[in-house]
Order: structure tokens, then sequence, then C-alpha cells
């Protein structure tokens, strides 16, 4: 069987690696940092198959001016980083007209439909399926203007087949009881879920798969190579052939991309987290704040608190407003809560049109693309994995590729 190599031990690098080892192949981990350590690591651990509506939509062009100038908002550019992020702003902006951001929308709802097929074969395992919460997503709205802002992707969602109940201040006070009562509207996702430690499940999943066979190297790639039988990666200056190579390093896969002739417009949405020890009795499930952007999520260690977005680049200098305001918000909505115990910054991978990339590259059959998953890596994890083990086995993948070719840029 092939020598497989993956760039990238997040949830995507490892569910490939699990759905390529179920066929028998042998495969090669690849990530300096080790397993589950980058926007892995610290996200809200939520599955959302709820969650179609990418963040390149119709309603930035009337709130992007407020995003920019509010110290309320979830939403936030660094101007010396303009210059960096211009292109890709405009591409974010011609995504966001509504027949483009319609097509996204609809792509992101056609791998949604499989992601619960593609945690099967995972969530079959006992050990791994003790890490699921099966409690529905709670998404609030403290006004009722910002409610009725809504409703145009709520009907979306409903028309792509996400079902959900509208609720009204006393039916989310019935479900939260430890809640501010500020929330005029909620929306209950059903058919959601959430990990009680994203790094864990992980973590597990590697250990067992280790035990298999699976080999995991923590040394960084420098470069791929295609051939037409495969490709070679250069690792500490030394070439490493393999049958095939998967790119699923997150955020920092562009450079791999344009080494295979694929040159697309990737970059990087920085969110953070802020977590409550001792508070995750509060809510008993995950609860999402609209207008705050940030989702407040019961895991084994705390409440975790975390979201927003910061388009910055890579640098590690975390945005002390953006934690404040995770922590005044969440102590908003949660009167109960006290003092944060620890804080941590991550790098979402994001594309203009809010959609992933799953894909052969350009210059090689042998070089496949799982990257670029925006809020959503963890809950496409289990279909991307299949879908990167069928395009290996030259296999049917369970949809049209089409809408998530790199070369759509």
């Amino acid at each position: 069987m092939p020598d497989v190599a993956i760039i990238g031990a997040g949830f995507i690098g490892l569910a490939s690696a699990a759905a390529l080892m179920r066929d028998g192949h042998r495969v090669t981990l690849f990530d300096p940092a080790g397993v589950g350590q980058g926007a892995s690591f610290g996200n809200a651990g939520t599955f959302a198959p709820y969650a179609c509506i990418p963040v390149n939509n119709p309603s930035v062009f009337r709130d992007l001016p407020r995003f920019l100038l509010s110290n309320q908002s979830p939403f936030r550019l660094r101007w010396g980083y303009l210059p960096h992020l211009a292109p890709w702003l405009v591409r974010f902006m011609m995504s966001s007209l509504p027949h483009r951001y319609e097509a996204s929308a609809a792509a992101l709802a056609a791998l949604l439909d499989h992601a619960y097929d593609g945690y099967a074969p995972l969530l079959a395992n006992p050990e791994l399926a003790s890490f699921v919460r099966p409690r529905e997503c709670l998404y609030l709205y403290s006004s009722a203007a910002s409610f009725d802002a809504a409703r145009a992707a709520l009907d979306l969602r409903r028309k792509l087949g996400v079902t959900f109940d509208l609720l009204k201040g006393d039916d989310i006070r019935a479900l939260e009881p430890s809640l501010a009562p500020i929330f005029e509207r909620g929306v209950l996702f059903t058919n959601s879920w959430h990990f009680s430690d994203p790094q864990g499940f992980l973590q597990t999943l590697h250990d067992q798969l280790t035990a298999q066979g699976l080999t995991l190297e923590r040394s960084a790639v420098e470069r791929v190579q295609p051939s037409g039988e495969g490709a070679s990666l250069s690792v500490g200056g030394i070439a490493r052939r393999f049958d095939y190579v998967v790119v699923a390093t997150g955020a920092r896969s562009a450079q791999f991309a344009g080494q295979c002739g694929d040159p697309v417009p990737l970059d990087t949405e920085r969110g953070y987290h802020v977590r409550f020890p001792g508070a995750q009795q509060l809510v008993s499930r995950p609860v999402g704040w609209a207008e705050r952007g940030f989702y407040m999520t019961p895991m084994s260690d705390g409440l975790r608190v975390a979201g927003t977005v910061e388009l910055a680049g890579f640098g590690d200098t975390r945005n002390r407003s953006l934690l404040d305001l995770l922590t005044f918000s969440a102590k908003r909505a949660l009167p109960a809560l006290s003092t944060p115990d620890s804080n941590w910054l991550g790098f979402r991978p994001t594309l203009p049109d809010g959609v992933p990339v799953l894909a052969r590259s350009r210059a090689s059959e042998r070089v496949i693309y799982a990257f670029g998953h925006q809020h959503l890596g963890l809950t496409l994890a289990g279909v991307s994995g299949r879908i990167v083990a069928d395009l290996v086995a030259r296999r049917a993948p369970p949809l049209d590729l089409a809408p998530y070719a790199a070369t759509r840029f």
C-alpha cells in the first residue's frame, strides 16, 4: 500500500490519517508543534452542522464600518497589516456579493450534510465517543433588531436543510437559568454537540493510531516537490519521498500550495479564548452571543469563552483589548463568573469565500489539499478525512468537489 505523508497534526490531519489507515495505508504525520497544538487546540469545541453561513455575506457592507470603529466589536483589523491584506480583502468583499455568498453557503451546506457520516467511524470507538457531549447549541441575540437583521441568514439556513427552534426570552431562561436576563431572542440548533476536551480527543486518536502504526515526526517541512509518481518533502534539508502528500496544515498551507502551482489567497483569522476554571456547570451547552461574536462552551477543565476575529497575520503578540472584551462579555452574559486563569491565541485558516480547499494539486494528483476550513475544522474533519482517503484510493468522493478546487481562485 502507498506511503502517505500528512503535513499537519490537527483535526484535519489526524482525521485524514485515520481514514487512510482504515484503507491500509502507511501514514507519517509532520508537525513541529505536535498533536493538536494549532487552531485545533483552542477552538470552541462545537460540532456545528448548522454553520453554513460564511463570514463573507452581504451584511459586511452594512456592518463593516461599525465593526472597525466600535470598541465593542468582535472584529479587528491591525492597520499595519492592511497593505499585505488588501488583495485578500478585495476578494472577500467580492465574495460577499449576494450570488457569491449564496454559492459559498450552498457549498458549505453540501459538506456539512456529510459531517455526521464522516465522524461515524471515529465515534464508533467508545474511548473517542466519551469526549462527546450531545447538547444542542444555543445562539443568542440581546436585541430584537439584531435578531431581525439575522432573519435572512436563518431563512437561508432553513432552505439549505438546517433545523432549529426559535426561542424567546422566557424559553432561554428556562434552558439556561444562569444567563443574565438580557437576551431577547435565541436559536437552538438541533443535531449539534460539543467536545469536552478537543485536544484530549485528538491526543487519544493519535495514541490509538500510533498503536496501529502511525508515525509522527515533530519536524518542520520546508518544501513539497510534486512529481508524477509521488512527491518529495524537504525536511531539515533532506529530501523524503512519499507516494502521496496531504497538505493539511491550516493557515500555513499557502506556501505548500504555491510550491505545487496553486497560488491560493489564504490568510489567517487570529482567534482568542479565555478559560474560567470550575465554571463549566454554569451552562449545560455551548452558548453563543451573536452581537459579541463568541461562544461559551462547558469543557472538562472549565468554561471556555472562544471567538472574535482579528486580521493581523501570524505575529504572536496578543490583542489585550480582545481578551478583555471576551472576559467582559462573558461576565455580562453569566454574572456568576469570576476571573479567567488562562488565555490563548490561535490562527484560523481563512479564504475569501469561506469555503475550504479539498482537491488535488495542479502539479500532481499525488499532492492532495485539505485546508482552509476557517471556523469549521473540527466539524468537517471527518468528512474531509474521508475525501482525502477517497482521492488517494481513486474512489468517487461523497459529493462533487468542484466548489472546493484550489483552481477556483
